[in-house]
């Protein structure tokens, strides 16, 4: 094959290429698009390329073609030559493989997704559990209305507790003395059981927090 030749096949294997790399843009949906943007899809001494369009790479390819059509005429030695025929074969190998392997990127980048979810959903779950509080994780943690609700109904808890104990304090200045350490246990009780309350709407409110902040890295 001489040089004329080897230039005019390369051109028609371009002309494929880029007929494929323009198909394969079209039909990229936008969500698949972002998420590729993610994937480091060549080596970056190949291609200088960002998410998941393959059609810029078409561009530089053509540039590299160019570039050996003047090597060939300008007669240069043997081994420049070589090194830009070697790197064009890369790059139609590398084109031609990300062409191949956009759903097995799509379908790896889902899978890491989901476990990165699991995994923070499973952290969230035993960081509930840690504090006391996985009854109310394991019933209101769906969504922030659920959540907002249940703080609603300690704060209101937490109320009622309050007026209670200052109503029987109250009543301790009046109380017969035979009465006086039942009534003092009862509002020690009512003391433990609003500490609790507290505590519980400390929790609910890091829990809004967390469900509120954005994710970095987690899809929503």
């Amino acid at each position: 094959m001489n040089t004329q030749q080897l230039v005019s096949m390369l051109k028609q294997q371009l002309t494929q290429l880029e007929r494929d790399a323009l198909a394969h843009d079209q039909n990229l949906a936008p969500n698949h698009r972002q998420t590729l943007q993610q994937i480091e899809r060549f080596n970056s001494q190949l291609f200088s390329q960002q998410g998941g369009l393959l059609s810029p790479c078409i561009a530089q390819l053509r540039q590299d073609i160019q570039k050996l059509e003047k090597q060939l005429s300008l007669k240069l030695g043997g081994q420049v030559i070589q090194l830009s025929c070697d790197r064009i074969q890369d790059r139609f190998i590398a084109l031609k493989r990300a062409l191949l392997t956009t759903n097995i990127n799509l379908k790896a980048e889902a899978q890491r997704k989901a476990s990165n979810r699991a995994r923070y959903a499973k952290k969230q779950q035993q960081s509930a559990q840690d504090s006391g509080f996985g009854w109310i994780a394991s019933n209101v943690m769906q969504n922030s209305h659920q959540l907002y609700a249940e703080l609603n109904k300690h704060l209101n808890w937490a109320q009622k507790f309050e007026q209670k104990i200052e109503q029987m304090e109250a009543n301790l200045e009046f109380c017969h003395s035979d009465d006086k350490i039942k009534l003092q246990n009862d509002i020690l009780l009512m003391h433990r059981r609003l500490g609790k309350c507290k505590q519980a709407i400390s929790y609910i409110e890091e829990r809004i927090q967390l469900f509120e902040r954005p994710r970095q890295g987690y899809p929503r």
